[in-house]
């Protein structure tokens, strides 16, 4: 779901035109000549709609393209008589009070900042089909829904009453209880190698079931007569997702039609899950076991999980936009985090600091939060896939370097807005150089004398009672040497299970070939060799399974030589 947090909208420069001799520049600045008229005789940019309240609500909204921002009645009526005719003294004259000369200058300068006014510059129409959210989300727009679902509004209203939420509560309890009653299944589902059909199978119920999510959003808000403007794909922190920008939203009266309208999508998607739980139930009690069977199990409680994701507050998804909206306060998650830096310079810096949130009690405590949630999230990520990734060679490195560096660049960006937080507190130059010092020999320290266990990942394959270790041309096959200890593991999507052990038999590796479900868990990987490199095993329990990956234990490493021999030293093997 896209929600926006009521940003002020900043235009995009373009071009109208092209003249035949010379090419004017559609985001040259005015001439000083130019300003001082727009600014003396203020008018609103085109693209800023000032929407009256709506019923039982007394916010007037001020829309600009997707963004939304509330604004006082005395302020809505100023903007509305920014007509680019009247001057401050006319728009004081035709105003009255509260307004004098001041306050208009005042609410213009203001307006021009977050440029709702007319700016002198020439700006290109700037459609919807394609747009850049920061830090790093990419939405491109399928369709436009608002026809769709204002026909389908009767079908909502009828199953907008107590008997559907008992229903749906009675799917989303019950598929639990059938994934608690099928728990022996599911963990063996989770931990094997799957057929490639089951695999495309979860794959595309999730896609469906993630646009009915987006879906759900926009039926409640057109349920509650708001008009959800955009429908389509994305890029989340280069992750494909779906949204349904329901940023109309702001414009509701009640502050609980919004919260419905940001749960929408979760209670949609649970009830799915729900469903398909209680059918697996069925389908296992008839059929028995089946590759189905599976597949409906590994789809009903990733989706639950998605569900429970998207309800944590941490991030900007549905659960945090839930809780802005039933708060009522606009951009809580970034002045939360705003307050959890100035505690934290405060502690480390010295100076003075003034809260964002000063009513909130616990907005630091959720600031903190917020910054550490998303690195979390993708420490499990790395955890969960980084031996199947990593083991893939060139390509599986990369990804991992891209997710290394993200988790980089977001400690250095957050250091950077901390020290930036204490200059514009006062905080005393020779405090601020001590801390970092200190903070920098800190993580030199941790680097230098930190040790962690380094592990060489790989494959094993089973070939007439023989068993080879088998890594991609990225591994470190200097560290694997003979006697070296190897774990055998059977993976699933999920869960690994150890199947055996062994040793390291020869000192030098040999070229050769290897199936892909010996690094990838899928059942079809037999069919698609990759060059690799083989060594001879000595075992200690040999593996049922004829293929599976492989854990060798290479000793300790520093954390620097760690960091580098898994992240960098891969692109020049």
């Amino acid at each position: 779901m896209t929600l926006t947090d009521e940003r002020p909208a900043r235009t995009t420069p373009g071009r109208a035109g092209r003249p035949r001799r010379r090419r004017k520049r559609a985001d040259a600045e005015p001439s000083a000549a130019q300003t001082a008229e727009l600014t003396r005789r203020p008018r609103l940019a085109p693209r800023v709609q000032v929407h009256e309240p709506t019923a039982g609500s007394s916010l007037w909204i001020v829309q600009s393209g997707q963004q939304y921002i509330r604004v006082g009645a005395d302020m809505a009526r100023l903007m509305r008589c920014m007509d680019g005719e009247r001057d401050h003294a006319a728009l004081v004259s035709t105003l009255g009070g509260p307004w004098t000369e001041n306050a208009v200058a005042t609410a213009v300068h203001k307006l021009q900042e977050m440029r709702l006014l007319e700016d002198g510059r020439i700006h290109r129409h700037s459609g919807t089909w394609f747009k850049y959210v920061p830090p790093l989300t990419l939405q491109f727009t399928v369709l436009k829904p608002q026809r769709l679902l204002n026909r389908l509004v009767p079908l909502i209203r009828l199953l907008a009453n107590r008997v559907a939420a008992a229903v749906a509560g009675i799917l989303v309890l019950g598929g639990l209880l059938a994934l608690t009653a099928q728990a022996p299944a599911l963990t063996q589902a989770l931990g094997q190698p799957l057929p490639f059909a089951v695999l495309l199978g979860v794959m595309t119920a999730t896609i469906i079931t993630t646009a009915l999510h987006e879906m759900g959003h926009g039926a409640v808000l057109a349920h509650y007569g708001g008009r959800p403007s955009r429908m389509g794909v994305m890029l989340f922190y280069m992750s494909p997702a779906f949204f349904c920008d329901v940023s109309d939203g702001w414009r509701l009266p009640h502050k609980e039609q919004r919260t419905r309208v940001a749960l929408a999508g979760i209670v949609t998607q649970t009830v799915v899950a729900g469903t398909v739980s209680l059918a697996a139930l069925v389908l296992s009690a008839v059929d028995g076991p089946s590759p189905l069977h599976d597949g409906m199990l590994i789809f009903g409680v990733s989706t639950y999980l998605t569900g429970v994701l998207n309800f944590v507050p941490l991030v900007k998804l549905d659960g945090y936009l839930a809780l802005m909206s039933h708060l009522d306060i606009p951009h809580l998650r970034d002045r939360s985090m705003t307050d959890a830096r100035r505690f934290l310079a405060r502690i480390l810096f010295g100076g003075r600091y003034s809260r964002e949130l000063p009513q909130l009690t616990w907005a630091v405590p959720f600031g903190f939060a917020c910054m550490l949630f998303p690195l979390y999230l993708i420490a499990v990520a790395i955890g969960l896939w980084s031996d199947i990734v990593q083991s893939l060679g060139l390509v599986g490195a990369a990804v991992m370097a891209a997710a290394i560096s993200y988790l980089m660049y977001h400690a250095w960006n957050g250091g950077e807005r901390l020290l930036r937080e204490a200059r514009r507190a006062g905080a005393g130059r020779l405090r601020i150089a001590f801390a970092s010092v200190l903070a920098v020999a800190a993580v030199a320290s941790a680097l230098l004398f930190v040790r962690l266990p380094y592990t060489v990942v790989g494959g094993f394959v089973q070939e007439g009672g023989q068993v080879r270790l088998v890594v991609a041309d990225t591994a470190d096959t200097d560290a694997i040497a003979p006697g070296s200890r190897v774990r055998l593991e059977r993976r699933g999507l999920v869960i690994g299970v150890d199947v055996g052990t062994g040793a390291v038999a020869v000192d030098r590796p040999t070229r050769g070939t290897a199936p892909l479900s010996a690094f990838v868990p899928f059942r079809e990987g037999d069919h698609f060799p990759m060059e690799v490199s083989g060594f001879a095993l000595r075992t200690d329990r040999a593996p049922a399974e004829r293929a599976g990956l492989a854990y060798v234990d290479a000793g300790t490493r520093p954390a620097w030589e760690w960091l580098y021999l898994k992240y960098v030293a891969p692109y020049g093997r």
